[in-house]
């Protein structure tokens, strides 16, 4: 077989397309135009692969700073900002209320990305295909399902954050879906190439971002538009830091359905301590630092009148042009709204990407349409998506966070019992029989355990659509607090070991 990752990785720009055999269970011969197409692509160089393992020999990403660049790039971003700005603007929390909730919360949903991450090197299987050792052949192909809902969902949220920003340079020159397009095509043009020029786009990413966060910074300090309320207390308060953080915690998290999709060409002596680490900083710096810089911004809507005009009029797309365009930068803030709009396709690279991966666990049949294939569909849906919901942005953003949140939460409740209790550690599995369904589990106590971890999450969550009657007894009964990813976790928790003895003990396995 013609190794096309490898040659991609060590920078060879010619592949013999004529001899090229594609890994097994791809684009089959009687699909002519798709096996045309990722003949095609394997020509120009782009990742071909699959949903299959990645043999150790095909392994070339030796560096640690890739993992941690991967989502630096990714999190480093205007979204990641627009949730930080939700603390002050939805929640009606204080400036440093809002900063406590982001750090604490952000550290809780960055460690199952972090530890997931750290499967990918000794296993050389995707998130997904890993799923199969804790739900079962058949029950992943639900986890599978919901991950392909995140992935468009991410997607969508993301552009119309930037559509925004888009929208208010040149006085609204661009419309609304103009922008939304542009910032689809040009993930798609990234997503296609695979997992080396996906790595590489965000290994440097971050950086031109991060240099005008700094400038945003300086520019709202300047503005004298900042103000630190003293922290509030109480009841109301409470519930208002359990929602953000709920919230937070989706955003952060919501990378762990991904991990190891973005580790399986590490070698598997790679130090997992160091995956872990890595990872987990390279979620911590962005996430915190954007999200700060959002609820510092917001803070400005509420003591200035020309901040909080732009804010109304065009949502996070208003506030940074406040901040670096009306009476401050001009031009140069113009150039800089634009950059930092641009940024969201660091942010959806990761959310197209794997939604191919995703597709093609859950069912056998959908891996017979490239990777590619499934990547250009998701951009369209997530078009379909980002358009009519773009006037409704922050009720959206919010709800689709929490709902993140909560089947994540439940996932990775899952995930981690059976690898800690039932698995014992890595020895207890066998990567080579990723596909064999005499050795996986039937999946039936993970079912289980989701749906009892969806029971908690109905009586926690505190939502503008419903409000759970525990949710209800925080704060005020009418909003409520919302604890659905804390009760999601641990009613799964509970209904997964209550059921996985029996498995073992009558099923075997």
């Amino acid at each position: 077989m013609v190794d096309i990752e490898k040659q991609v990785l060590e920078g060879d720009q010619t592949v013999d397309s004529g001899s090229l055999q594609k890994p097994e269970g791809t684009v089959v011969e009687e699909f002519k135009p798709l096996a045309k197409f990722e003949r095609f692509m394997a020509h120009i160089n782009a990742e071909v692969r699959g949903i299959e393992r990645v043999p150790e020999e095909e392994k070339t990403d030796p560096s640690l700073w890739t993992a941690a660049s991967m989502w630096m790039g990714g999190n480093m971003v205007c979204a990641t900002f627009a949730l930080g700005a939700l603390g002050v603007a939805t929640f009606g929390l204080s400036f440093w209320d809002s900063v406590l909730t982001i750090i604490f919360f952000n550290a809780l949903g960055a460690l199952p990305v972090s530890i997931f991450s750290t499967f990918g090197p000794p296993f050389g299987l995707r998130q997904m295909v890993l799923s199969r050792y804790w739900f079962g052949h058949q029950g992943v192909r639900l986890i599978a399902f919901l991950n392909c809902i995140a992935c468009i969902g991410w997607n969508a949220v993301n552009t119309m954050v930037s559509a925004q920003m888009l929208h208010t340079v040149n006085n609204g020159g661009l419309p609304a879906w103009g922008g939304v397009l542009v910032i689809s095509v040009i993930t798609v043009a990234v997503s296609c190439f695979g997992y080396r020029i996906v790595h590489l786009f965000e290994m440097w990413a971050w950086v031109p971002v991060f240099i005008i966060f700094i400038i945003v910074a300086v520019r709202m300090g300047m503005s004298g538009a900042f103000t630190a309320e003293p922290m509030g207390s109480g009841e109301t308060e409470a519930a208002a830091v359990l929602s953000f953080g709920s919230a937070v915690y989706g955003f952060a998290t919501g990378w762990t359905s991904y991990a190891s999709d973005y580790t399986v060409y590490m070698r598997k002596d790679m130090s997992r301590r160091y995956v872990f680490l890595v990872v987990w900083l390279g979620l911590l710096f962005p996430c915190n630092f954007a999200m700060i810089l959002g609820a510092a911004c917001m803070t400005g809507a509420q003591t200035t009148p020309h901040f909080a005009h732009n804010y109304e009029k065009d949502s996070v797309g208003g506030l940074f042009f406040a901040v670096l365009v009306d009476k401050s930068l001009h031009g140069f803030g113009q150039f800089c709204v634009v950059v930092l709009a641009l940024s969201t396709v660091a942010n959806n690279i990761p959310n197209l990407y794997s939604l191919g991966l995703s597709a093609q666990t859950v069912w056998t049949g959908f891996r017979k349409i490239p990777r590619v294939v499934w990547t250009i569909f998701g951009a369209g849906v997530g078009i379909a998506i980002a358009i009519p919901a773009y006037l409704h942005f922050a009720n959206f953003m919010h709800n689709f966070m929490n709902i993140i949140a909560y089947w994540l939460a439940i996932y990775a409740s899952i995930g981690f019992n059976e690898h800690i209790f039932y698995r014992r550690g890595s020895s207890g599995y066998d990567p080579s029989r990723y596909e064999d369904k005499s050795y996986l589990p039937v999946g039936y106590a993970a079912l289980f355990g989701f749906a009892c971890g969806v029971a908690g999450v109905a009586v926690g969550m505190a939502q503008i659509y419903w409000v759970g009657p525990l949710a209800a007894m925080i704060g005020d009964p009418a909003i409520g607090g919302d604890i659905g990813l804390e009760l999601g976790f641990a009613f799964s928790t509970i209904g997964f070991h209550a059921t996985r003895w029996l498995e073992l003990k009558y099923i075997g396995k």
